[in-house]
């Protein structure tokens, strides 16, 4: 290589783009310029707003919300993980049934599941629970007793988000290769231990971002279970705006504390996000940065 190639050095220089400036001064003044017209419009009473802001009644149906969210969450996940393993499973028993589960449940909407749970009553007035066909009974209950609203409510946000979040934690499973399975079973391992030690650890990298909005989606499904009396947040904001007339005033009030609570509610997400990718986001860096130093002294 000659001197005048050794002494000549890459400069690197950063290209301008005026329009994003431009764009995102644009986007910042309607914006604005939209905040500004809430503000001052004569139309909204602020006193109200502030009155039911930090309201204990919806505080206190804020925080049923997030309640109702981490539960139903929490089940509809370890049913998807169960569900994911059936439809990867060789046996056709179970993954027809998978199959049929997550058809079904997508298949209809969740609002007619909601009120099919809340009136199951009407279908079975009474839940017993003994040996059948026999007289031995060890519990016998009213369904409406049994099966208040607030369960009904969690089983049928529990088993709708199972469907959708199998197929996430299916496409998680899928995603790591395959080896890794045969390796754990060449070290005497079993295929539950091997799933649970080393490809589910492994497809959180892929399962952690679409369960994150799943989890933010949950939290604004709540809102369905006014249809069947549970006090969450937009159902105590509904209530209160039904006597005091003021509709808007309280949708405000509801809208800020989904705001919060969703904010809230994604840091845990960036988190293991950061924690699961860590490995893999540090490797593609450098390979990144490794090409591009490549072609640079190319």
């Amino acid at each position: 290589m000659s001197k005048d190639h050794q002494n000549d050095e890459i400069v690197a220089v950063r290209l301008k783009h005026p329009w994003r400036w431009v764009s995102a001064a644009i986007l910042m003044l309607l914006g604005g310029l939209f905040v500004y017209s809430l503000i001052s419009s004569p139309n909204i009473n602020h006193e109200i707003i502030a009155k039911f802001l930090f309201n204990s009644k919806v505080i206190d149906a804020a925080v049923l919300t997030v309640i109702l969210t981490i539960v139903s969450m929490f089940i509809g996940t370890v049913l998807a993980i169960a569900l994911a393993v059936m439809r990867l499973s060789t046996n056709p028993i179970l993954k027809s049934v998978s199959v049929l589960y997550v058809g079904f449940f997508r298949g209809t909407p969740l609002l007619l599941q909601i009120v099919f749970w809340g009136y199951l009553g009407i279908i079975y007035p009474t839940i017993t629970v003994g040996i059948p066909f026999t007289d031995i009974v060890f519990f016998s209950e009213k369904t409406s007793l049994v099966l208040t609203s607030i369960i009904a409510g969690v089983i049928a946000l529990s088993l709708n988000e199972g469907a959708y979040a199998a197929e996430i934690v299916r496409a998680g499973i899928l995603s790591v290769d395959g080896g890794q399975t045969e390796a754990g079973k060449s070290l005497g391992m079993s295929s539950g231990y091997t799933l649970r030690r080393i490809v589910l650890p492994q497809a959180m990298r892929v399962i952690i971002p679409p369960m994150g909005n799943e989890f933010i989606s949950m939290l604004k499904s709540t809102s369905l279970l006014q249809v069947v009396s549970v006090m969450e947040l937009y159902a105590r904001t509904s209530q209160i705006s039904s006597q005091n007339l003021a509709q808007v005033e309280l949708l405000v009030v509801a809208g800020f504390w989904y705001l919060v609570m969703t904010t809230v509610l994604s840091w845990p997400q960036s988190y293991l996000e950061k924690k699961y990718g860590r490995g893999f986001y540090a490797t593609t860096t450098q390979r990144r940065w490794l090409g591009r130093i490549g072609k640079a002294s190319a």
